[in-house]
């Protein structure tokens, strides 16, 4: 008979009630304890007998009279064994999600986010793809009406953005071309720190009446590939986790944690911050930590943050983190960032 074949599901709630106690005590586990951390509704009483079953067949020992249970080893197989069949299952899960890509990307990053705040035990996030440090790829202007240009400006990832120019000068349609020309010409390639004011300067006196154009277009190339904090989805999960843990839990320390994760202004600035010292992070992962003070944020000043830069191509970037007490399961939280960053990476950019 396969292991764990003869227990019933009230069984197996139990068991690992009492694995998972013992995990995190490492003291042996009592009925009231286990009626405490379970949804089962049953007394002590009841507890107690499950507990004598579970005992007889042999996946928990009492260690001394009077005392409570832990673990034998035939217990932990079973934990173990059906742990990996639960995360087997979670990683496909993510995999078929992902599959999905771009329009079912807000159900994946809220699944994923959801995952990594029940195996870390922490409060997490993770922001949707954003165009970072994104080039040019070509501007056209055209002509809408005697005073007005339309201004259509193409990033990296063929990301669009349209502008609407008033003219102070009529323009004809052989000087939209010249223009066009010398826009393209000067910028396409360029990220937005590489166009400098003395570039800016050059074209503008070679656009001669119609310079006005040329600061519109920059300011119209500008808003295209910057990173735009204000259109920064982010998916957060685990907030009450911060709980449990008693140096997070005074009321007013808790209460503006769970404000951040409300309000998310106050993320998407940590977000900015992370992706701009991304590239000194571990090299090969982009996962950055910050405890203490040592965080940007101020609300998040007693607490580590771990964080992952997970890298969809042509541009498009996203932070993953982790935030949880100074003394956290480092070890833990870089693994599951690591395995979260790489899937993103992988499917995303294979599909």
């Amino acid at each position: 008979m396969q292991l764990g074949n003869e227990l019933d599901e009230r069984k197996r709630i139990i068991l690992k009630a009492i694995i998972q106690t013992y995990l995190e005590t490492g003291e042996p586990v009592g009925s009231r304890t286990i009626s405490k951390y379970t949804d089962l509704n049953l007394s002590s009483a009841t507890i107690r007998n499950e507990m004598s079953d579970l005992e007889e067949l042999g996946y928990i020992i009492q260690p001394y009279t009077s005392a409570g249970r832990i673990p034998s080893d035939a217990g932990y197989r079973l934990y173990v064994d059906e742990l990996m069949k639960e995360k087997e299952k979670e990683v496909s899960e993510i995999k078929e999600l992902m599959i999905e890509k771009t329009d079912k990307m807000e159900k994946v990053l809220k699944q994923v986010v959801k995952i990594l705040a029940s195996n870390t035990n922490y409060a997490t996030m993770i922001t949707g793809p954003t165009y970072h440090r994104n080039k040019l790829k070509f501007i056209q202007l055209s002509k809408v009406g005697e005073m007005q240009l339309l201004a259509v400006v193409v990033a990296e990832g063929n990301l669009v953005k349209n502008q609407i120019i008033n003219l102070q000068e009529p323009m004809d349609e052989e000087t939209v071309l010249k223009l066009n020309l010398l826009l393209n010409t000067q910028l396409n390639g360029l990220s937005i720190e590489e166009i400098n004011l003395k570039m800016i300067s050059r074209m503008k006196e070679q656009a001669g009446i119609h310079s006005d154009v040329v600061g519109s277009v920059v300011d119209a190339v500008a808003k295209a590939i910057a990173t735009d904090d204000e259109e920064m989805e982010i998916y957060t999960s685990g907030a009450t986790n911060i709980f449990k843990y008693p140096e997070l839990a005074d009321t007013s320390k808790a209460s503006e944690l769970i404000s951040a994760f409300e309000e998310k202004q106050e993320l998407a600035e940590f977000v900015k911050d992370t992706m701009e010292s991304s590239e000194n992070g571990e090299k090969g992962t982009g996962i950055q930590v910050y405890i203490g003070n040592e965080s940007p944020v101020k609300t998040m000043q007693d607490c580590s943050v771990v964080t992952a830069t997970y890298d969809l191509g042509g541009g498009m970037q996203g932070t993953i983190g982790i935030i949880g007490p100074k003394r956290m399961d480092y070890e833990n939280v870089v693994d599951n960032l690591k395995t979260l960053k790489n899937q993103l990476d992988h499917i995303f950019k294979k599909t």
